[in-house]
C-alpha cells in the first residue's frame, strides 16, 4: 500500500530542494539541486526561473509515478523579495529580476520625496529602504522605467504565489510575502499602502487570501491538495507559533540572525526603523517584529583573521568549548577590543586589538562582544513585549560558546535550541496541514534542548 504524504517544494537562493512529509510530518524523502544563474537583460545575474519551472514539473511527474508515494497534498516555500511577471497569456514578461541587484538611487528619492517622509514611511509599512529588496519598489522601478514592459503585466505574483501558479493555473497572493518588507502593505490600515492605489500597482496584485489557503484539483487525473505558497522565514516560524503556548521570540541564526517576535502587536516606531527593525507577517496577516544582525557573516570574518593571527586552521573555532574560569578572567578587567567589518557599534574601538597569547582566549573574547550585540538585537525585537522564552536555531545553535554566553547574559529568560534543517519545508506542510499540533512537536521534531545559565561566582 503507497504511503500517504505531503510534497513540499523549498526554494533557496541556492538549494533548491524537495520534500516529502509522513501524517506526522517525518520527512520520508528528499532531493537537492542547484542551478547555474542566467543574467537579465542589463547583465546582472539571476535566477533561471524556466529551468527552475521545468524541474518541477519533471519532478513531481516522477514522484506521482512512484509505487512507494500516494502524494496527497503540495506546498511551496521560497525566499521573498522576489516578483515573476506574466503577461495576459500567462507568459513571463521579465526575468525573476534579483533582489541584490542596484536600483537607480535617484529613482528611490524620488519615490520617498511623494510618499515618505522616509522613516514615517518604513514605519508603517516596516519596510527600511533597501531598494529591490523591497519588492513593491520592484514594481515602482519597473512602472518608471520599463513603462512599455510594465504595460505588458497582467499579473505580479510573489515568487511563492507562483510556484502555485505553476500548478493551478490560479494567480493569487497570500499575507506573508506581501508583509515581508516589501513597501507594499501598511500596517497600521491593514491594506495595500495608499501609494499603492496612487501608482495603480494594485491592478496588477491579485486577490489576497489566507496563507492557509489550497485548491483541491483534480492533476493528472489525481485529487491533489494544492498550497498557495508561503515565504520562508514566516514558514519557518510556523511551526514554533502553533505549538508553544506562551509568547516567546525566536532567533534564527546564519549569515543574518534575525530575532523575531511574532507577539508585538503595535506598529513599528521610527526609533525601530533607525535600530534595523522590520516586519515580517504571519500567515493570519499579524505582524513580526523582526531586528536583524549581520552575525555569521561578521563571525566568519573575525574568526577567519584570529586563525591567521594564531597560524590555525581556518575550522579551527569549531574545536573550542566554553570555559567559565576564562569568561570571569575576560570579564574582570574588559574592555573592547574587536573592530567590526560589517556591522556598525558605538562601543568598537578604531581597530582591532588581539591582547591574548592564544586563540581560545581571544575566541572567548570575540564571543562575549558578538553575543553583547546580540543581545541587543534581541531587545530591540523584544520591545515593550513581556516574553519568558527564548528559540535559537540555525547555524549558531550549536556553537557552544554562544549559547552559554547568551542563556548567561539573558538569565531571566528561558533558552532552548533547536536543530531542524528542515524549516521553512516543514511550516510550509503544517500550513495546509488541519492537523494541530502539541507541546512535545518541537521536542519530538526539532531536537529541543534546554539550556541551564552557568553559576556566578
Amino acid at each position: 500500500m503507497k504511503q500517504k504524504v505531503t510534497a513540499v517544494f523549498d526554494i533557496g537562493k541556492t538549494n533548491k530542494k524537495f520534500f516529502l512529509f509522513d501524517k506526522d510530518f517525518k520527512e520520508v524523502y528528499r532531493e537537492y539541486i542547484k542551478f547555474d544563474e542566467i543574467q537579465d537583460e542589463d547583465g546582472f545575474p539571476t535566477e533561471d526561473i524556466v529551468a527552475l519551472h521545468k524541474w518541477l514539473k519533471e519532478l513531481f511527474h516522477r514522484i506521482l509515478e512512484a509505487q512507494e508515494y500516494d502524494v496527497k497534498a503540495i506546498n511551496f516555500s521560497t525566499y521573498g523579495a522576489s516578483f515573476v511577471h506574466l503577461d495576459e497569456n500567462g507568459e513571463l514578461v521579465t526575468p525573476l529580476y534579483n533582489y541584490t541587484k542596484p536600483m537607480d538611487e535617484a529613482l528611490i528619492a524620488s519615490f520617498y520625496e511623494k510618499y515618505g517622509p522616509e522613516m514615517e514611511f518604513s514605519a508603517k509599512t516596516g519596510s527600511t529602504n533597501s531598494g529591490m529588496l523591497n519588492s513593491g519598489m520592484q514594481l515602482y522601478w519597473l512602472k518608471h522605467t520599463k513603462p512599455e514592459v510594465f504595460k505588458k503585466i497582467k499579473y505580479s505574483l510573489h515568487l511563492p504565489q507562483y510556484m502555485s501558479y505553476i500548478f493551478t493555473g490560479i494567480p493569487l497572493s497570500e499575507y506573508t510575502s506581501i508583509g515581508c518588507h516589501t513597501a507594499l502593505w501598511d500596517y497600521e490600515k491593514k491594506d495595500y499602502h495608499s501609494w499603492v492605489y496612487e501608482e495603480e500597482i494594485h491592478k496588477i496584485l491579485p486577490p489576497i487570501v489566507s496563507t492557509e489557503t489550497s485548491i483541491n484539483m483534480n492533476y493528472n487525473g489525481k485529487r491533489i491538495k494544492i498550497g498557495v505558497g508561503i515565504h520562508d522565514s514566516s514558514s519557518a516560524l510556523l511551526p514554533y507559533v502553533r505549538s508553544s503556548k506562551e509568547p516567546f521570540i525566536l532567533v534564527s541564526t546564519g549569515t543574518w540572525s534575525v530575532s523575531l517576535n511574532p507577539f508585538s502587536d503595535k506598529t513599528l516606531t521610527v526609533k525601530d526603523i533607525q535600530d534595523d527593525c522590520i516586519n515580517y507577517m504571519r500567515i493570519n496577516g499579524k505582524p513580526v517584529k523582526s531586528a536583524r544582525l549581520l552575525l555569521g557573516n561578521e563571525y566568519t570574518h573575525q574568526v577567519h583573521a584570529l586563525a591567521d593571527h594564531f597560524g590555525l586552521a581556518h575550522d579551527y573555532h569549531k574545536t573550542v568549548l566554553f570555559d567559565s574560569n576564562l569568561y570571569h578572567k575576560i570579564k574582570k578587567d574588559f574592555k573592547y577590543c574587536f573592530r567590526w567589518n560589517a556591522i556598525e557599534d558605538a562601543n568598537m574601538p578604531a581597530k582591532t586589538e588581539i591582547i591574548y597569547d592564544n586563540f581560545k582566549e581571544a575566541y572567548h573574547h570575540l564571543m562575549i562582544e558578538l553575543v553583547l550585540l546580540q543581545v541587543q538585537s534581541i531587545k530591540r525585537a523584544a520591545g515593550n513585549t513581556k516574553i519568558k522564552k527564548l528559540f535559537v536555531d540555525g547555524g549558531f545553535s550549536d556553537n557552544d560558546v554562544f549559547i552559554k554566553l547568551l542563556s548567561h547574559y539573558l538569565r531571566d529568560m528561558v533558552l532552548r535550541s533547536t536543530n531542524s534543517s528542515l524549516g521553512s519545508a516543514l511550516g510550509a506542510a503544517i500550513s495546509i496541514s488541519d492537523t494541530k499540533l502539541n507541546s512535545k512537536f518541537l521536542k519530538e521534531n526539532y531536537s529541543l534542548k534546554k539550556h541551564v545559565p552557568f553559576i556566578i561566582n
